[in-house]
C-alpha cells in the first residue's frame, strides 16, 4: 500500500513538471525532479524533467547529470527509486541518489536503466558544460575546459563565448580561447579558419598539432580535407614552427617514464641486491614477494573500503611485515640448509615461487584484482599541451629515493647494518667475532623480502594484481644486480636507471620486445667485459 501511494505521488510529480507552467515548473525541487526522472518514458518527456533538473540549487544535480550521461543512472523497479549505479563483476553497487544510502549488491533484472537518446545525450553534454563553466570552483571549470577541448562541437562556442566574457583565471580564459579557436578551425568561412590557426599559433597542447595536421590530409578520393590551399599553408607553416618543442618535449617525457620505470625497477630490484649481496642466495621466489606486497594492499583495501584515501598509506607497512615474515619463513625452513649449493637454492625457489602462485590463485582466485587509487594519486600535472606527468609515477620516483635512502641509512648508520656489512665482507671472520651469521641471514633475507613487498605496493598502482605479477619482474631485477654489482646499493640505483630509460627510448625505434633483446645483449657482453658490474663491493666473501 505504501509503495502504491509512493508511486501515484511520483506520478503526479512527475506531471506536474511534464505539463505545468513554466513559473511553477521553477519552484519543483530538486527530489522532486528526480523522481520524475524515473518515471518518464518518452524522450519529450525527459527531455523536459532534464531541463527543469538543470533549473534547480541542488548541487548534486551534476552528478546526476553526468551519471545520466555515462549511463550509470538506474531506478529499482520495485519503488522507483532512482540510484547510482556500478558494474562490479556481474551485479551492480547502487547508492541512492537523494539519500545517498548505499544498498549494496544488486541483481540487475531488479533495476531499469533510465535510457537517452543520441539527441539528448549532445543537448546533456551542453547543458553539463554550461553548468561547469559556470562554476565557482576554478578545477572544476578547467576540467570543463579541458573537455571541450579534447571533443571541439560547433554547438559549445555560443557557450564558450560567454564564458570567455566573465572568467577571471587567465588559465581558464587562455584555455577557452584554445577552445574557440578549435572549433572555428572547422567552421565553413575561409577567413575564420584563417583567423583561428592565426590564434593557435605559439600552443603547445597535443590536439592543436593533430588538428592542424589533419588540415593537410587527403580523404579516400584523393581530395585534401581542406579546400584552401590559403589555410594548407599557413596551418604547415604553424605546424613547423611547434616542431621543435615538440620534439624536446617529446624527448623530456621519454626521459620521465624512464626515470619512472628505473624507479619501478630499483624497488623491484634493491631487496634482490641485499639479499644476493649478503648471502649469495639466487632467489627465485622474489617476485612472488612483490606480488604478496601488492595483494597486501589489495587486502587492506578491501578491510577499510570507506578509507581508501589512508589505506595505501597502511598498506606499506603491512606489505613489508607480509613479505618479510614470509621471508624469514622460506630462509628459515629452506634455504639455511643449502647454502653452499647454488642450483640446488635456484630449483628450491623457483619451486617455492610456484607454491605461492597457486597459494594466491586458490585464496584469491587466478582473475585479477584491481586496487583503487587514492584521490592524491590520480590524476596528472600538465606543464603544458605537450607534456602532462602522472601523480602516481611521481609519487613512485619520489618513494623509490626515499626506500634507498632509508636502505642505506639502516647499512651504513646501524648495528644491524654494521653485521650485515661484516658478514657480507668476511663471513668466517664475522663468526669468530661473535656475530650469528645465521642470524644476520635471516635477518637479511626477512629485509629484502619487504623491501620487495613495498615494491608490490607501487606495482598495484601501476597495473592490475595477479598471481604471476612477479613474473613480469623478477627477470629485469636480475639484470639490474648483476649490472650494477652485487650488494651494491648505488650500483643498483645507477642499474635501474640507466636500464629503465635506455628501455623507453629504444621502444619507440626497436619495438617492445626487440627493445628488451638489445638491452640483453647489452649486458650480456657487459658482464664478459666486467663480471662484477658497474660497482662491485670488495670483500673476502665475494673473491671466493
Amino acid at each position: 500500500m505504501k509503495d502504491c501511494l509512493r508511486a501515484l505521488a511520483s506520478l503526479s510529480l512527475m506531471l506536474a513538471c511534464l505539463y505545468s507552467p513554466a513559473v511553477y515548473a521553477e519552484e519543483l525541487s530538486f527530489d522532486q525532479t528526480v523522481n520524475a526522472l524515473a518515471l518518464a518514458k518518452k524522450m519529450k518527456e525527459k527531455e523536459r524533467v532534464i531541463a527543469q533538473l538543470a533549473m534547480t540549487s541542488s548541487e548534486k544535480k551534476l552528478q546526476v547529470l553526468t551519471s545520466l550521461q555515462k549511463g550509470t543512472l538506474y531506478y529499482r523497479k520495485s519503488d522507483k527509486r532512482v540510484v547510482f549505479s556500478k558494474l562490479v563483476e556481474s551485479q551492480y553497487r547502487i547508492n541512492d541518489v537523494l539519500t545517498g544510502e548505499e544498498y549494496g549488491l544488486t541483481e540487475k533484472r531488479k533495476l531499469k536503466k533510465i535510457n537517452i537518446s543520441n539527441k539528448l545525450r549532445n543537448q546533456l553534454r551542453l547543458i553539463v558544460a554550461k553548468i561547469y563553466l559556470s562554476d565557482k570552483n576554478d578545477e572544476r571549470r578547467s576540467r570543463a575546459v579541458k573537455d571541450l577541448i579534447n571533443s571541439p562541437d560547433i554547438k559549445t562556442l555560443g557557450i564558450i563565448e560567454s564564458a570567455l566574457d566573465i572568467e577571471q583565471n587567465s588559465t581558464i580564459k587562455q584555455n577557452l580561447q584554445l577552445a574557440s579557436a578549435l572549433i572555428r578551425l572547422n567552421g565553413e568561412n575561409e577567413a575564420g579558419r584563417l583567423l583561428a590557426i592565426h590564434d593557435l599559433e605559439g600552443s603547445l597542447h597535443k590536439k592543436v598539432i593533430s588538428a592542424l595536421i589533419a588540415l593537410q590530409e587527403k580523404d579516400d578520393e584523393g581530395r585534401y580535407v581542406e579546400p584552401s590551399e590559403k589555410v594548407r599553408e599557413a596551418a604547415k607553416k604553424t605546424v613547423a614552427s611547434m616542431q621543435g618543442a615538440q620534439e624536446f618535449y617529446r624527448f623530456v617525457e621519454n626521459l620521465f617514464f624512464g626515470i619512472s620505470l628505473g624507479s619501478v625497477l630499483l624497488l623491484a630490484a634493491v631487496g634482490l641486491a641485499i639479499t644476493f649481496g649478503v648471502m649469495g642466495v639466487i632467489n627465485m621466489a622474489h617476485g612472488e614477494m612483490i606480488m604478496l606486497g601488492a595483494y597486501t594492499t589489495y587486502v587492506i583495501q578491501q578491510i577499510m573500503p570507506n578509507y581508501i584515501e589512508i589505506s595505501l598509506l597502511v598498506a606499506i607497512p603491512s606489505a613489508f611485515i607480509v613479505s618479510g615474515l614470509m621471508g624469514v619463513l622460506i630462509e628459515r625452513t629452506v634455504i639455511r640448509h643449502l647454502y653452499g649449493r647454488p642450483l640446488e637454492t635456484l630449483l628450491a625457489t623457483f619451486g617455492i615461487s610456484l607454491v605461492l602462485q597457486q597459494l594466491v590463485r586458490t585464496i584469491f582466485s587466478p582473475l585479477n584484482k584491481s586496487v583503487i587509487s587514492p584521490e592524491w594519486l590520480s590524476g596528472s600535472m600538465e606543464v603544458n599541451g605537450l607534456l602532462s606527468l602522472t601523480y602516481n609515477r611521481m609519487y613512485i620516483i619520489l618513494f623509490s629515493f626515499l626506500v634507498l635512502l632509508g636502505l642505506v641509512f639502516l647499512l651504513k648508520k646501524t648495528f644491524v647494518g654494521l653485521q650485515m656489512r661484516a658478514v657480507t665482507q668476511n663471513r668466517a671472520m664475522a663468526n669468530s667475532m661473535g656475530i650469528r651469521a645465521s642470524w644476520v641471514d635471516a635477518l637479511t633475507f626477512g629485509l629484502g623480502s619487504g623491501v620487495a613487498g613495498i615494491a608490490g605496493v607501487a606495482l598495484s598502482q601501476l597495473t592490475n594484481v595477479g598471481p604471476n605479477l612477479g613474473q613480469a619482474y623478477i627477470i629485469d631485477s636480475f639484470m639490474v644486480v648483476v649490472f650494477g654489482g652485487v650488494g651494491n646499493l648505488f650500483g643498483t640505483f645507477f642499474a635501474a636507471m640507466s636500464l629503465g630509460i635506455a628501455n623507453k627510448f629504444i621502444e619507440p625505434v626497436a619495438g617492445a620486445v626487440l627493445g628488451k633483446i638489445i638491452v640483453l645483449i647489452f649486458i650480456v657482453l657487459f658482464i664478459q667485459w666486467r663480471p662484477r658490474g658497474l660497482f662491485a663491493i670488495k670483500g673476502r666473501f665475494v673473491e671466493d
